[in-house]
């Protein structure tokens, strides 16, 4: 499959159903859980990387930070201005791609989140984390989402799952490409008897493989943890949630 598959992935449909999908009580716990692992007082400028439609940044912008989110998605971005608007929120968001941002020590924290890291072939993952140091202050903290990974995916595998968002049933049909360490998922939205299909994949890394990114990119300190209640990360844990410092 095409290295390039998230470039038309998230529109129409899956736009539709990520809307859906998480209950604003779980945006407002998980912002409490990085805006905690961020440490700055309001007013701190963030960066959310990639924003998707922006549940993240503007429960964070709610908080009183000062919230920047780039995505390469733009229907992701024209609704998340629409719904920060509607909220009366002032968050720039402005298309990007990850690997190449224009910031250079401009952020106080910065987040990934919603298992967005991975997508890219292992140079441009590594660009990726290596854009988010050049746009952090030194001393800065990332707060990274790195669930997809080997110690959580591979114990966890199915090949085959099913769940109903709203008014989508959302079917996978997953594979492990164990020679390109990637997890290729096909995916089936069904949605008043109208079918329509994509396809993804996530570059599975070890924890330890995450960690030696992290440090060449420029970070340290890296903490992780299994749960939004700050669980010890282990074998078979089904989340990874990661934290770590700009070095000075």
């Amino acid at each position: 499959m095409p290295t390039e598959w998230w470039e038309t992935f998230f529109s129409g449909i899956v736009l539709d159903m990520w809307q859906q999908a998480v209950p604003e009580v779980y945006t407002q716990v998980e912002a409490a859980f990085i805006s905690g692992l961020l440490h700055l007082p309001p007013g701190a400028r963030i960066l959310d990387a990639p924003c998707g439609e922006g549940r993240i940044a503007r429960e964070l912008a709610a908080k009183g930070y000062q919230l920047t989110g780039v995505d390469m998605a733009r229907d992701f971005l024209e609704t998340a201005r629409a719904r920060a608007k509607q909220q009366g929120l002032n968050i720039a968001f402005e298309p990007a791609d990850v690997r190449s941002l224009r910031f250079v020590d401009e952020f106080d924290g910065a987040v990934c989140w919603g298992n967005s890291f991975g997508y890219f072939d292992d140079a441009g993952n590594a660009a990726m984390l290596q854009s988010l140091a050049r746009a952090l202050k030194p001393g800065g903290r990332l707060v990274l989402d790195a669930s997809s990974n080997t110690e959580s995916r591979l114990p966890n595998f199915q090949q085959h799952e099913w769940a109903r968002i709203g008014d989508i049933l959302f079917l996978e049909e997953n594979e492990y490409d164990h020679a390109q360490g990637r997890m290729i998922t096909h995916y089936t939205f069904v949605r008043n008897g109208k079918e329509e299909t994509r396809a993804g994949s996530h570059r599975i890394y070890t924890y330890r493989e995450i960690c030696g990114m992290l440090e060449d990119a420029g970070f340290a300190q890296v903490k992780s943890y299994a749960s939004l209640n700050k669980d010890p990360f282990k074998l078979a844990a089904n989340q990874l949630f990661m934290e770590a410092v700009k070095a000075s």
